[in-house]
């Protein structure tokens, strides 16, 4: 072990006991915000040297046509349980898609969801990127969102997960309010940039539908039971401060007909929660800072 390895200096350190107490709106005590990621992969797409964009030998025809079940049928599925049970979608959008499938973006914004970027395409990865071209991608995310929705993305979620030392950085720079890609709390922290400001809301691996079924192997009822066991906890221990869960979803995953049942039963049991604000992420990250504005004292006890 390098005992003097240093510290990334990401965020503070808060230890989960004693922190500032956080009320939600209506005294709720878990935000509980929904996450579709509506994407597009490149069925041959140019080769980063730093990783595969797919594991079979590309053009990959099955990955491809896989993944595209979001953008022709499961889409509407998934969104049509959403709304039914109240929760909006704050949406984790390779803004491509605006051009490829822009039927699919064109719903979401008319169903009043919110928009922020997973980079251009899910395939094309940021490492090795300079400066210059990583400035390209937030620059043409903002401007290609805003062409199609009349919205300015808020937020962040890197391009299958893949950051350059000075990601974070930009995008406070670029005036976002908050990222998805630390994985660290189940409340909201700040993150340490260089300048202007930038907040982790909690986007989970954990209950990712991704997760759920392609690593962990579990049938939609399993799932389901996970999302509702997920709640439970988090709604209990905001009682002390406020907590948020993260729901995020892929329309081919999630979508498909043997699952979509037990799903819209998870999130009937979760919004029939009067614990429960059912919230966009921006909202939450706007509620959070007025919070913080307004301190209320420290609380400390057994979660």
């Amino acid at each position: 072990m390098n005992e003097n390895a240093p510290d990334p200096a990401l965020y503070d350190y808060h230890p989960y006991k004693d922190r500032q107490k956080i009320v939600w709106p209506g005294g709720k005590t878990c935000a509980v915000w929904v996450a579709p990621n509506l994407e597009y992969y490149e069925i041959d797409p140019p080769t980063n040297p730093h990783r595969k964009p797919w594991a079979r030998p590309h053009p990959d025809v099955v990955g491809y046509s896989y993944r595209d079940h979001s953008n022709r049928v499961s889409h509407w599925r998934m969104a049509d349980v959403m709304e039914q049970h109240g929760f909006p979608g704050s949406v984790s959008l390779s803004v491509a898609l605006c051009q490829h499938h822009p039927e699919v973006v064109a719903d979401g914004a008319a169903r009043g969801w919110e928009f922020f970027s997973h980079g251009i395409y899910n395939t094309r990865y940021s490492y090795g990127m300079d400066v210059a071209q990583e400035r390209a991608i937030i620059e043409d995310s903002i401007r290609t969102v805003r062409e199609a929705t009349g919205q300015t993305i808020r937020g962040w979620l890197a391009p299958a997960l893949t950051h350059t030392p000075r990601t974070l950085d930009l995008l406070a720079e670029y005036g976002l309010d908050y990222t998805c890609d630390l994985y660290h709390d189940d409340q909201l922290q700040e993150v340490k940039v260089t300048s202007g400001k930038l907040a982790s809301i909690p986007y989970s691996l954990e209950v990712n539908d991704h997760y759920g079924f392609n690593v962990y192997g579990m049938s939609g009822r399993e799932y389901a039971d996970c999302l509702i066991r997920q709640f439970e906890r988090l709604a209990s221990e905001g009682e002390y401060s406020g907590t948020v869960m993260c729901i995020p979803l892929h329309g081919y995953l999630i979508g498909q007909p043997h699952r979509i049942g037990p799903f819209a039963e998870a999130l009937r049991h979760i919004a029939a929660d009067p614990r429960c604000w059912q919230a966009k992420a921006g909202e939450i990250v706007d509620a959070w800072r007025d919070r913080a504005n307004n301190p209320s004292p420290h609380v400390e006890g057994k979660r």
